[in-house]
Parts: structure tokens; sequence; C-alpha cells
């Protein structure tokens, strides 16, 4: 208990010293050994006893993770590493590497600067590896690179020497160049990994050794001597000699900037504010005492306090009692415990500077993506980005009738707390039907909801999301508002697929300069006056005005771009999402009393129901059913 005590005083003091400051998130494909390398991190970091480091996996403390061997949820965790006799804190959070959650590496980027890569020296670089990669850069999160299970190469593969040298120089190698493709700026910049440089480590985990150039220089144990001691089974000894917390967290203290140097990057890339204005260049140089800027990154369930908010606190400190508001959201809300993760437990602390990844509670209207601030009317972060959309539904039900209230709030609940996870009601059915990244994603939710959240449920065999399109440019159809007074004239067409990309990268977005992204659009080929006209973007649709002084449309536009959100929701056909379409407003004839253009007349003007204007153009792919296939056919524009 003393020693735990003394682990949480060294931590507030380092909080308060940016400089002494590193947040790293580690991460990799599936079962290269991220969890067992973050153990012995922290059995280097005296958090843990040093003969269980690489065998507990401290960081994976949900019994479902432990059960089925593998990361599920990324877990924070902060230590002390001391570095040229001088202490350093390190924020770090453990990513999962299975595909299916995927969602959560993406929002840990947002709260670390840099990521130490881990790659299996035996199997290289593999397809999440290269995700991984691409999230981190997206994120303008620098990155080193850890080569793990170089014993595999010596024991297993039987190569000498030589040979070990050289494949793993092909393992540098491709990481660079995967660098180098996604991001060629960051790469001139000397962003790739060089082993002679340092920014490179090999070694195993699992027994906890690590050897990189400036340890070799330190300890004088060269290539020669590690082959060696592997050829004998020697593992202890090496690990004596070269223990692998000091030759990673050395690295990361040395070459992964403290957060004065990486917002002065990072924020320009996440928030598109002002960055001349108090709280832009508060956010640029971490001020402690400026404004409030936290961006949410995290939302979990403490069975005692409620939800927990944790994310990356880019400006000001945050402290118990605080008022804050939070983006999307008129009202105030209360802090009242902020504190500190260690592993699978929180500590309260007094108070958490700029620079930090926090916990706080009390912050009940925050979601994933949440901008929480003291400032009224902040310019809100860029939201998360997922890689990944959901690919596979079931339909979910109450086994218990009596449990029916409960469970439309816990799939609230669970929806809030993983945002990669999709709730939506059908209508015409009633079921409730939950999408997420793949079978397992969904499994895992099902038995959270069954375990934590007490609702037995039952659901359905898993079926694939579709999304339908449509192939060719329409003639301006017409559609009218229930009560005919309101007409708009709409054509449809499809959306070029370099704007779609640029929608799905973040390079478009309605919360950037409307300048800036009148110029991104025409540059992609878009017309200028259609540039110009943006309205509305929905996952990968557009809706542009076209019109000119139309009365009345400014102060019905909410209503318009509602209608159309809703259409692209759930498509016309099949009642699937609708991908890749640009809806062009050219004309709109509105009744001038309010009272007759309410959300009932223009929503349900555009709702998908079979006489509504935007459903008449219906030369989408249409899916039907023959033994297990799904065949698309075409349907023509029908005529009513």
């Amino acid at each position: 208990m003393g020693r735990r005590k003394k682990m949480v005083e060294r931590v507030t003091t380092l909080m308060n010293d940016p400089q002494r400051i590193r947040n790293i998130g580690i991460v990799a494909h599936i079962d290269h050994g991220k969890t067992t390398l973050s153990d012995n991190l922290l059995a280097g970091a005296g958090m843990i006893s040093k003969e269980l480091a690489g065998r507990q996996l401290f960081m994976d403390s949900d019994e479902e993770e432990q059960s089925r061997g593998i990361t599920i949820d990324a877990s924070n965790v902060s230590m002390v590493h001391t570095f040229d006799n001088e202490d350093y804190l390190i924020n770090l959070i453990d990513t999962p590497g299975h595909v299916d959650f995927g969602g959560d590496v993406t929002r840990a980027m947002r709260a670390v600067d840099g990521a130490v890569v881990v790659v299996d020296a035996v199997e290289g670089t593999m397809p999440q590896t290269e995700t991984v990669l691409r999230q981190a850069l997206r994120e303008h999160v620098r990155p080193v690179l850890f080569v793990n299970k170089v014993d595999r190469l010596i024991n297993e593969l039987q190569v000498d020497s030589q040979e070990m040298q050289v494949r793993l120089g092909k393992v540098i190698d491709h990481v660079n160049k995967l660098i180098k493709n996604m991001n060629p700026e960051k790469f001139k910049a000397g962003w790739k990994v060089d082993a002679a440089a340092g920014t490179v480590a090999f070694g195993s985990a699992l027994y906890n050794w690590a050897i990189s150039v400036p340890m070799m220089k330190k300890t004088g144990v060269s290539f020669n001597d590690v082959y060696e001691y592997c050829k004998a089974g020697d593992m202890k000894t090496l690990a004596e000699k070269c223990p692998l917390h000091e030759a990673v967290l050395d690295m990361v203290i040395h070459f992964l900037p403290n957060p004065l140097v990486a917002q002065q990057g990072r924020v320009k890339v996440i928030w598109h504010g002002d960055e001349n204005s108090e709280v832009g260049k508060s956010m640029t140089h971490a001020h402690a005492d400026g404004d409030l800027a936290f961006m949410v990154t995290d939302i979990s369930v403490d069975p005692h306090a409620g939800e927990v908010a944790t994310g990356r606190l880019f400006s000001g400190s945050l402290t118990r009692g605080m008022e804050v508001y939070t983006s999307g959201t008129a009202k105030k809300s209360r802090v009242q415990q902020v504190g500190i993760f260690m592993g699978p437990e929180r500590l309260e602390v007094d108070k958490i500077p700029a620079g930090n990844i926090a916990a706080v509670t009390g912050l009940k209207d925050a979601i994933v993506g949440s901008t929480v601030t003291t400032l009224d009317g902040m310019t809100p972060f860029e939201s998360i980005r997922h890689v990944s959309e959901p690919v596979v539904t079931v339909a979910v039900e109450a086994k218990h009738t009596k449990d029916l209230p409960k469970l439309i709030e816990v799939l609230r609940q669970v929806a809030k707390e993983d945002p990669t996870l999709q709730i939506t009601l059908d209508e015409e059915t009633g079921e409730h039907l939950m999408a997420g990244m793949g079978e397992l994603h969904l499994e895992v939710i099902a038995h959270r909801i069954e375990r934590d959240k007490n609702v037995e449920i039952t659901t359905s065999k898993p079926i694939v999301v579709y999304r339908e399109t449509i192939k060719k440019k329409t003639e301006p159809i017409e559609g009218k508002s229930p009560n005919r007074h309101n007409r708009f004239y709409i054509s449809v067409e499809p959306l070029d697929l370099e704007i779609v990309s640029a929608i799905k990268e973040g390079e478009i977005t309605m919360n950037m300069p409307e300048l800036e992204r009148r110029q991104k659009l025409i540059e992609l080929g878009m017309d200028k006056e259609q540039a110009k006209g943006i309205a509305g973007i929905f996952n990968s649709n557009i809706f542009i005005d076209q019109t000119k002084g139309i009365q009345y449309l400014n102060e019905t536009m909410e209503l318009v771009l509602d209608g159309f959100e809703e259409v692209m929701r759930a498509g016309p056909l099949t009642r699937e999402p609708v991908a890749n379409v640009k809806c062009v407003l050219v004309d709109a004839k509105l009744h001038e009393d309010a009272i007759h253009r309410g959300p009932a007349q223009i929503i349900q003007l555009f709702s998908a129901s079979p006489y509504s204007g935007i459903n008449r153009i219906t030369n989408f792919p249409v899916r039907s059913q023959e033994k297990d296939k799904d065949v698309f056919k075409e349907k023509s524009p029908e005529i009513f």
C-alpha cells in the first residue's frame, strides 16, 4: 500500500512538468505481443512482479479478455521511468490488435503523441500492422518500432546470426515503406524508423529482454552476443543485462515528443479553430492555466461512480467541482471526480494539468469525440474518424418482456461506450438491430450486456450489412409535402469516388472552413457552383443547395438536412444505408406561414415512404435472397 501511495505521489508531481511527460500507445497486429510488452514496462516501473511480467497480462483485466486470450478494450496506465537520472511520466495505452476492435485503436491515437509499433520478427508486418500505422500517422502520432519474438527466429527457424540481421532489416524496410506510402511528408521530415539512429528496438517480450543500438553502447552486448544467448537458451542472463523496459522506455523518452512539442503540430491537425485565439495558443503550448480543452476518447461505466470519460487534456486543468460545457449541448456539467488509470484501477487526484490523459466523472452528456471546455462556443475538435464501418448486424431481443424498457436503456448505453457499434430500431418489425465490426465484436457485446447489465437477451444469426447507391444521374424530380404547400425539386447522381475517399479520410468535413472545403472539392473535380453550395455531408453522401433567392429556405434548411439524413440512413429499397450519392436541390416552393412548413411536412417529404419525392429516383441495386446468396438486380426509375 505504501509503495502504491509513493507511486501516485511521483505521478502527480511529474504531471505538472509537460517536458517530462510522454503519452504513448502500444499498437500491433493481433498476437504480436502488445500486452506482454506492456507487462514488462509495468514490471520495470515497479508496478507488478518481474517474475510474472510477460505472463500476468495485467492490462487484460476483463474476464472476457482473459478467457479469450486477446485484448478487447484499450487500457490506460500511468507509470514512472528514470532516464539519465531524471524521472519521466509515461501515460501508456495498450490497444487491441483484433480487427473487430480497431475502433479502440483509433480513439486511443487521439489521446497519445507517440506509438510503439510492435511487429513479430517471424510473421513480419501484417494487415492490421498497416491499419494501426495508418491510424497513428493520420492522427499525427509519431511511431517507433519494437521487433518482438526475435528468439523465435533463432530457436524455431534456426537462422544464423547473419540471416537474423537480414530478416530484421527487411521488417524495418517494410515498415518504412508503409510510412513513406501513407505520409510522404512525415517520412521526409524524419519520421522513418532507423535502427542506427535508435528508433528501433529488438527483443522478446515473453523473456523480458530487448536490445537497440543505444542499448548496445550502454551494455556492450552485441547482436552476436544476443544470438549466442538465445541459442544457448539463457534468456535470464540476457534479461538481466538488457532489460526490456529500459531499452523500450529509453527509446520512448529520447525519440517520442513531449506534449509541448507534440501539440504544436497536432492541434492544427485535429482542431480547425483560430490558431491565434487565446484557446488556440493555449492548446498549442499546453498551458495549464488556460481555458479547458479536453477531448473525450473513451467512455466506460464504473458501478459506483457511473460514467467515466477518459481523454486527452490539451489545455487548462481539470479539478473537482468545476463547471464545463460539452460540445453539442447547451447546459453545463459539473466535474465530480478527476483521476488517472493504473490498469483496471482508477485513482482519484486533486488536479490534472494540460498534456495528460485524464479520467473524469460527472460529464453525463459527453460521448466519445465530445469536446469539454470552460469556454462557451469553442470550436470543437475534429470528430474521430474510424477506419472501418459496421459490416455485420444482429437483431437483439429481451428474453423476458419485463426487461424490454431496461434493454432499450442498456443498448443506448453500450452504443455510447462503443461508437463503432450502431443501434437502430427497425420500425416495421420493432426489432432492435445491433451492427458491429464483426461476429466476435457482437458476441462480446452481447455477453457483456448479460454479464454487466444484467439483461438476458437473445440474438439472431449475424447478417452482412449492405449499401444502396445510385448508378446514373436523374432529371430533377418534384417532391411534395403531405399538405401539398411545399415542393422541392431534387436531382440525384453518383458522387465521384475521389470525393468519397476524401470524405472518408476526413479531408472534407462540414467543420472545416468553407473556403478550404470549397477549394478541396474544386481540386477533386467538382463544379465551382456546386462546391460553393454544400449544405450537408452525411456518411459518404453530399447535399448541395443550388437554389437562388428562395424565400424561407434558410430557416427550413435544417429540416431539409434532417430529411436527407433520414433517407441516407435507411435507403428507399432495402432499408440499407445509402452510400456515394450526391443530392442537388435545384428549386423549391415554400409556404409563407411557418406552421405549414414544420418538421411533419418537410421531413416527411424526404422520408423513405413509397411516394416521397426522393424515393422515385430508384436506379438503386435491389437485394433479394436466393438460398443464402445475395443477388443484385437493377431497378429502373419509377414514375408515379
